[in-house]
């Protein structure tokens, strides 16, 4: 998304924005303003192009219908966005349309709330054909009842959705017909890209390798995780959904099994329904894995608020208990030496709960030897006798470490091994 894209018409550079969350104090389920202001500063810088000029927490003690705020707060408001030449307000919650309006009328720039902020995120970070199209139907599905953009966006070929600014973003198109077209477009091509992501997934199920999926709150260190176990270069910044588009690598375990990981995107409270459907299909991976890790960032003040938002959107999917899950409590690098010791300790008395550094490397070992034992396929055990002249078939036994006892006999060797079906077929087809 380029600068002009973002900024009006003849301006240059980035655009200005002000951050703004309504405390609504009448609310019982609002999150601590502090946070949540600076979460939503957050999202804003994720999006290229936006200069966060300022933030504020407003207290309401309910919102108005028309406005949200009441009549002396927006007085006030528009003399600070004059001030701070602010081009473009983000409101960290949702805004109805016509408070959109007219909000926008009184204080004369764009507006997007905390929806349209993510989905603009989600769009302009999408690089499959996929994550293109799902974010596109969100992004109809949001602006469907607003009908105050353009909807030019949808034959550009970069990302963005255009919701910030654009061509023809003065331009009001009224005509719900061309956009229950699009919808209907969009929704035949996904169809046929998911279709063919389900046999991929099919032809998988034909190799014996268990799916691994992280899953997380954005910014708990997935990325980070998923390229030390597996040695790729997927993009992992300090920064909110970061990535996007899953990424699926093969990974040898300790006990010399492979596994494949697959990291998702990130969760974040108060994740627009349009995106939890539209990536509902993307997420399937996270519903056919046969182990899940939840990866946290235990350095976050909300690190609690952040692990409940991700088991209420996993349990939206429909991963149920019988899905086995490992918690793992990432980042205690960041935490004082008294804290790290005292998560260390807690996440040693569970065996569901692994302490780690992904960045640094602590306590990986551990967990993947977690990974191969949850994941161990049953063994059993069975006699063997070899030749003196099976010397490779001996040798690869005791390679796999599956030799329990041995003795020598007149003719070679009686061994007592415990294996595997998988392992048991190998041998013998050596």
């Amino acid at each position: 998304m380029s600068a002009s894209d973002l900024s009006g018409p003849g301006s240059s550079g980035p655009t200005r924005a002000i951050v703004l969350h309504p405390d609504i104090t009448s609310d019982r389920d609002r999150r601590e303003a502090g946070a949540a202001l600076a979460e939503a500063v957050a999202l804003a810088a994720a999006l290229p192009d936006i200069e966060v000029v300022g933030a504020e927490r407003v207290r309401l003690p309910k919102a108005q219908p028309g406005l949200l705020f009441g009549t002396g707060k927006i007085e006030e408001l528009k003399t600070r966005i004059k001030e701070a030449e602010a081009e473009l307000i983000l409101i960290d919650g949702p805004v109805s349309p016509v408070q959109q309006r007219n909000l926008e009328k009184e204080w004369g720039v764009k507006l997007l709330d905390r929806t349209g902020l993510i989905l603009e995120i989600f769009a302009d970070r999408a690089r499959t054909r996929e994550g293109v199209l799902q974010v596109e139907l969100a992004a109809l599905s949001y602006q469907r009842t607003r009908l105050v953009r353009a909807w030019t966006h949808l034959e550009r070929q970069r990302g963005g959705l255009g919701f910030v600014g654009g061509p023809g973003e003065t331009q009001i198109e009224a005509d719900r017909r061309a956009i229950d077209e699009a919808v209907t477009r969009i929704r035949r091509q996904l169809a046929k890209v998911v279709k063919t992501r389900a046999l991929h997934r099919a032809a998988r199920k034909k190799v014996p390798y268990p799916v691994v999926a992280l899953v997380g709150y954005t910014n708990a260190g997935k990325s980070t995780l998923f390229n030390r176990l597996t040695g790729a270069e997927v993009m992992a910044k300090d920064m909110l959904f970061a990535t996007l588009d899953p990424t699926m690598r093969a990974v040898e375990l300790p006990d010399g099994s492979e596994v494949i990981m697959s990291d998702t995107v990130g969760f974040i409270s108060d994740l627009p329904t349009q995106l939890v459907a539209a990536f509902r299909a993307t997420l399937e991976e996270v519903l056919d894995a046969d182990l899940i890790l939840h990866v946290r960032d235990v350095a976050h003040a909300e690190t609690e608020e952040q692990a409940e938002d991700v088991a209420a959107i996993l349990a939206d999917l429909g991963v149920t208990q019988s899905t086995p899950m490992i918690e793992v409590w990432n980042k205690i690098d960041l935490l004082d030496e008294e804290r790290r010791g005292e998560l260390t300790v807690a996440a040693g008395r569970r065996d569901d709960v692994f302490a780690i550094s992904a960045i640094t490397g602590q306590g990986v070992d551990t967990l993947l030897a977690a990974v191969s034992e949850r994941l161990a396929p049953p063994r059993f055990r069975a006699e063997l006798d070899l030749a003196f002249f099976d010397g490779r078939k001996r040798a690869w036994l005791f390679d796999q470490g599956v030799v329990e006892t041995e003795r020598q006999t007149e003719t070679g060797w009686h061994l007592s091994v415990f294996w595997t079906a998988r392992q048991q077929k190998a041998f013998r087809s050596a």
